[in-house]
């Protein structure tokens, strides 16, 4: 059976162009006992909820993050989320699942700054538990929301004091695990070994996936379902093969997707993959695909977004089947064998990438220039006026032009 699910980054929400603006996700009416981030999202009880701090994957920063909080991208740049306003967006927004705040890098980090990461994850943890799910007035306990303790990616030697206090102080209020590096699940206390575990590294392919699960994962929150629709890739894989419908040569591994942009869809009236029965396969073909995306319509990125999500959600379905099988493990081979280890490289441009999407400083622009692409035609435009005879041209300069000659 499937989890509907949705991660929420608080750093999408949480914009203000001044100190006394206050979120509007702030403000979303909600009774005791339900959830303002679902009715702000117009969620209903069927999917669960997980609120973080930062995207997936997070932009760096420019700034490191401080001993009481963390740096945050909004849409109006920079900020500090303290660890308080972050305690007190869990409690007022109510997820089903909230993710521990970590202090986690997006570079190795030396000796020195592996200590004070682990420090102040195990300090912000602690503090998580204590106010939240501890407080000393009884009524003031969250009981709505699970609490998902961070697993930072170090060796187990430099969290053995946090890893400890996870399971001796905090066993009855951990629900599960959130983890950066797969590799890590195995530092799980085995007293909370049967709690679930979810990633939020990065995934870019499936077949991270499925090294993921074969470590133990439980959940994912798998990034390359939203890049492969920016780039017009639709996603055609099965698990633990299947019969690709672009690939005649069997002694090749198949590719991930195929691309929706390349010039032999353009009168293709067949579905996106064959066989495919996502609500985009049934009622659209390649070639209308096609022409959505090379007009940049928005509808074209949300059509194949339901058919990666499609895809997708049968991949866990067989994963699930084989696990029940008792043949994952080869079965992951097969796959392995049967398909490329990357997506196609993509042949369109994409909707314009937003600022999220790629990390800051220096290098190659990810969008065309949109100023001044129409500097030439006001050139042009006068050129042609002025070849245009008026009615007021005198006789010489309409003979000049061709358009009369000049009676003596």
């Amino acid at each position: 059976m499937s989890i509907g699910s949705l991660y929420v980054a608080l750093e999408d929400f949480i914009e203000r162009s001044s100190l006394k603006e206050i979120p509007p996700i702030y403000n979303t009416p909600a009774g005791q006992t339900e959830s303002a981030l679902r009715k702000f999202l117009s969620f209903d009880d069927g999917y669960l909820l997980f609120l973080g701090p930062r995207r997936i994957p997070p932009v760096a920063t420019a700034s490191s993050n401080s001993v009481n909080s963390v740096t945050i991208l909004t849409s109006v740049g920079y900020q500090q989320l303290q660890v308080e306003q972050y305690q007190d967006a869990i409690k007022s927004l109510k997820p089903d699942i909230a993710i521990g705040l970590a202090d986690v890098l997006d570079r190795q980090p030396g000796v020195k700054r592996r200590e004070k990461m682990v420090d102040r994850t195990h300090a912000w943890t602690q503090s998580a538990v204590d106010i939240l799910f501890k407080p000393a007035d009884i009524s003031n306990r969250l009981g709505e929301t699970s609490f998902f303790a961070p697993i930072l990616p170090l060796e187990k030697e430099q969290q053995t004091v946090y890893l400890r206090d996870l399971e001796e102080e905090m066993t009855d209020v951990v629900s599960g695990f959130a983890v950066w590096d797969p590799t890590t699940i195995d530092l799980i206390p085995q007293a909370l070994w049967h709690l679930p575990r979810l990633s939020i590294g990065e995934s870019n392919t499936p077949q991270d996936v499925l090294r993921g699960v074969s470590l133990g994962l439980d959940l994912s929150a798998i990034q390359f379902i939203g890049t492969a629709s920016d780039a017009g890739l639709a996603l055609d894989f099965s698990f633990p093969k299947g019969t690709p419908q672009d690939n005649d040569n069997k002694s090749s591994p198949y590719p991930l997707a195929v691309d929706m942009l390349l010039p032999a869809h353009s009168t293709d009236t067949s579905p996106l993959v064959s066989g495919c029965q996502c609500y985009t396969c049934k009622t659209y073909h390649k070639a209308y695909l096609r022409h959505l995306l090379n007009a940049k319509e928005m509808l074209a990125w949300t059509l194949l977004q339901i058919h990666n999500h499609a895809i997708m959600d049968r991949f866990f379905t067989d994963i699930r089947a084989s696990i029940e099988r008792g043949t994952f493990e080869g079965d992951v081979k097969t796959f392995e064998s049967t398909y490329m280890s990357e997506f196609p490289e993509p042949s369109g441009q994409g909707p314009r990438m937003r600022g999220y999407q790629f990390k800051t400083g220096p290098g190659e622009k990810r969008n065309p220039k949109v100023f001044g692409r129409l500097d030439g035609v006001a050139e042009r435009l006068l050129e042609s006026q002025s070849s245009v005879v008026t009615p007021d041209a005198e006789a010489e300069e309409l003979e000049a032009r061709g358009f009369a000659e000049k009676m003596q």
